[in-house]
């Protein structure tokens, strides 16, 4: 059994966290701004499906991406180089939200309700999460949104309605942070798609103590300015 919780921000400790569903740590609560930042900052994220209860997770091991460690593969740094996109940072959360909440290809539904729209959407006017727009022919063509705590950057959800579109705004945003200083970005859970970029997993102690560090990095909430423009132009 995992404790539900109540009104208070308060988490059990990870080491609760259950090995079979990997990190499933406890239940219930709500997902106000405060008990979303709260969780974050312990290393701890809501998860769950509609009709379920709201379900917190904290997963051993972790998967993560070190900026300074991204690898972007010969065809897709030549497709970043040659091809004509545009890519901005916090123009259209709502929009890029939206859109990795579309159903699909091989799956059922989707994790990204109305009420989890209706959250993430209070952060990022509170200028802790944050959206990447990859736009191609003036259309939104791909993205990502995520959470930012500190010098911390904590990955969501990503969708491409054109080829590459994801993944060149994904490499923006990664190129960008490593920039900034950011340390780590938290990938949440193995998948090959981010392992190919240099992602790996590593334990949650280790983790957790890097989260600890790079979230006292105090860090003015608000939007990012990022506006970068390809004409396509570069050599075959």
């Amino acid at each position: 059994m995992i404790p539900w919780l109540d009104h208070r921000l308060e988490f059990p400790p990870l080491s609760q966290a259950l090995p079979e569903p990997n990190g499933l740590l406890a239940a219930g609560g709500d997902l106000s701004p405060n008990r979303i930042l709260a969780a974050y900052q312990r290393g701890i994220f809501p998860w769950f499906m509609p009709g379920e209860p709201i379900l917190w997770w904290s997963p051993n091991p972790r998967m993560v991406l070190y900026p300074a460690e991204l690898h972007v593969h010969r065809s897709l740094d030549k497709v970043i180089r040659n091809k004509a996109y545009r890519v901005t940072f916090d123009t259209a959360f709502h929009l890029v939200m939206s859109a990795c909440a579309e159903p699909r290809a091989g799956q059922p539904g989707t994790w990204i309700s109305a009420e989890m729209l209706a959250a993430y959407t209070a952060l990022h006017e509170a200028g802790f999460a944050h959206s990447i727009e990859c736009w191609i022919d003036g259309e939104l063509a791909g993205g990502l949104y995520g959470m930012a705590i500190g010098k911390m950057f904590y990955g969501e959800s990503m969708f491409a309605r054109r080829p590459d579109a994801s993944k060149i705004a994904f490499v923006h945003l990664v190129r960008w942070l490593d920039a900034q200083g950011y340390g780590l970005i938290d990938c949440q859970m193995y998948t090959d798609h981010l392992a190919r970029f240099g992602a790996r997993e590593i334990p949650r102690a280790q983790f957790m103590a890097s989260l600890e560090r790079l979230t006292a990095q105090y860090v003015d909430p608000g939007p990012w300015s990022y506006d970068h423009q390809a004409s396509g132009a570069g050599p075959a």
